[in-house]
């Protein structure tokens, strides 16, 4: 699944494929403008190399990495660990390639829930998240140490129901669409 590009893909102008070394470089550039304190290459690389653990990069025609998302199992559940694309190319649809990506494996892999945080003051990105089916469960007091802001824990439960897969496929022909 994870090397293989679907039409929502094609209609921003990428293709999500499986995180390798050679695109590191593209990530932990995006990773530096987009966190604080960001991610390693060492880290990533860690990453690639964990077996409950999946990255995908979106990547242009041109091979520039343009995004990125990690995704870790654990039991019957998946926690988004990190998704990022490049502040040019923000709202233009990659980062919902990135998360149709993710729902997809982790439909794939026979899990029930997904999990991420978020800041609490990036609006933008719950907005995304809700519109996958997360709703907010809870707050980790003073998660980002670097500004001591909270991180709003986010939830989308039963991720192979009727109600999501029909959510998830409004989402994607909302994509082919544009």
């Amino acid at each position: 699944m994870a090397d293989r590009t679907d039409a929502c893909e094609g209609a921003v102008g990428v293709a999500i494929v499986a995180m390798r070394e050679r695109h590191l470089g593209g990530v932990v550039d995006i990773e530096a403008v987009s966190n604080p304190r960001p991610w390693s290459h060492d880290l990533f690389a860690s990453e690639l190399k964990q077996v409950s653990s999946r990255c995908f990069v979106a990547v242009q025609p041109s091979n520039e990495v343009v995004g990125f998302a990690c995704l870790m199992s654990t039991g019957f559940e998946a926690h988004i660990t990190n998704i990022a694309t490049l502040p040019r190319l923000r709202r233009s649809g990659i980062a919902t390639a990135l998360m149709l990506h993710v729902f997809r494996e982790a439909i794939g892999w026979g899990l029930e829930s997904i999990t991420l945080e978020v800041r609490a003051s990036n609006l933008a990105a719950q907005r995304l998240y809700e519109r996958f089916g997360f709703v907010a469960d809870g707050v980790r007091p003073k998660y980002y140490v670097e500004s001591n802001e909270d991180a709003i824990i986010m939830w989308a439960h039963d991720i192979s129901s009727a109600e999501s897969q029909e959510r998830l496929a409004g989402i994607s022909a909302g994509m082919t669409r544009r």
